[in-house]
């Protein structure tokens, strides 16, 4: 099972969002604006605001980190057997302005509406953007495991 964190910063009714560059994965994509994995030894808390830190050059507080959601998701594509676990914070408050820290990894970096997401978006974010959207995100969603999944 691989954690990460995700940091979906929040300004009113919008989102901060990155466009994927040479990461192999989901590139040409947009995502949250500041996500990774949860390293040996480090609690998703830390994670996320190393994440932060490293991606968008701001500070969180543990405090602030809202949760939303913890995702369990698995590859759709039948895959190699692979299990994630993601848990989505919300963040309203931070030191700094977020900028890309990280050129090489993101193309790009804007803040769009809820209501006016780009596309393409990294499948498993998107749906919880969309909930985000509606103002209804559940405690557990699951991702990838078929029709009859609980999302």
């Amino acid at each position: 099972m691989i954690p990460a964190a995700y940091v979906l910063l929040r300004r009113g009714d919008q989102v901060l969002l990155q466009l994927r560059q040479n990461t192999g994965y989901m590139d040409g994509h947009w995502a949250a604006a500041a996500a990774g994995h949860v390293e040996q030894g480090e609690s998703v808390l830390a994670a996320a605001r190393r994440e932060a830190r490293e991606e968008l050059g701001i500070d969180v507080a543990a405090t602030d980190l809202e949760p939303v959601t913890v995702m369990h998701r698995t590859r759709p594509d039948g895959g190699p057997i692979e299990q994630r676990v993601d848990f989505f914070f919300v963040c309203r408050t931070w030191t700094g302005d977020p900028v890309i820290e990280e050129r090489e990894k993101a193309a790009d970096l804007r803040w769009f509406a809820l209501s006016a997401l780009p596309e393409p978006l990294v499948p498993h974010e998107a749906a919880v953007l969309a909930g985000l959207a509606r103002g209804v995100v559940p405690a557990v969603m699951t991702y990838g495991f078929g029709a009859t999944e609980g999302t």
